[in-house]
């Protein structure tokens, strides 16, 4: 992907603070870079936790930010109403979709479950050939380590193909993540459909 190409970053992470201040510097961090560098952020349109401090942050910067909210969450999550444009969608199915429609590339930050689903239901979308988009799992602390670990291990089980794995990048600073969307190609179709077996 040339520079050019990425206009709209989207974040997935947690729709709470965590117990580590690290991890809400590391969010504000990002939406800082993402609006210095003239991007636009697509993220889960909360005001709470990593969402809102990411939003915010962006925001400051000068940002335009596209919030995707089911109307389930409305508010659980806490709609930001700061933003400017906010969509509230019937599901989590549709949220997703809308997200990945917008987004030109995928940011993760630290976050549970809801997060880690997005994350890697992305990735599965892209060894599928739904898409030819970007992820980077953004860390400082090795929050993610584990995950990578368990992907090698679907590797060494013969259950997930080393390309597919390779889809996933990580990085270690805002700058070095959007550095690596803006680089980043895809090196084969990654559809199972052409005779993958894995």
């Amino acid at each position: 992907m040339s520079g050019p190409r990425l206009r709209r970053v989207c974040v997935f992470c947690g729709a709470s603070l965590g117990r580590d201040p690290a991890h809400a510097e590391l969010a504000r961090a990002l939406g800082q870079t993402i609006g210095r560098r003239g991007l636009s952020l697509v993220y889960g349109g909360g005001r709470a936790g990593l969402m809102g401090v990411v939003a915010d942050a962006a925001l400051e910067a000068g940002a335009e930010v596209w919030g995707i909210i089911p109307v389930a969450l409305q508010e659980r999550e806490l709609q930001h109403t700061g933003i400017q444009h906010l969509e509230v969608v019937p599901d989590m199915h549709t949220r997703k979709a809308r997200m990945n429609a917008l987004s030109d590339g995928f940011v993760v930050l630290p976050g549970g479950i809801g997060t880690l689903e997005e994350a890697v239901e992305i990735q599965s979308w892209s060894q599928l050939g739904f898409h030819r988009k970007g992820i980077v799992y953004l860390d400082r602390d090795g929050y993610w380590d584990d995950f990578f670990t368990l992907t090698q291990r679907m590797v060494d089980a013969g259950y997930l193909r080393p390309d597919h794995r390779a889809i996933a990048i990580r990085a270690h600073s805002p700058e070095e993540a959007l550095d690596a969307l803006e680089r980043w190609e895809p090196t084969a179709e990654h559809r199972w459909a052409q005779g993958a077996r894995a």
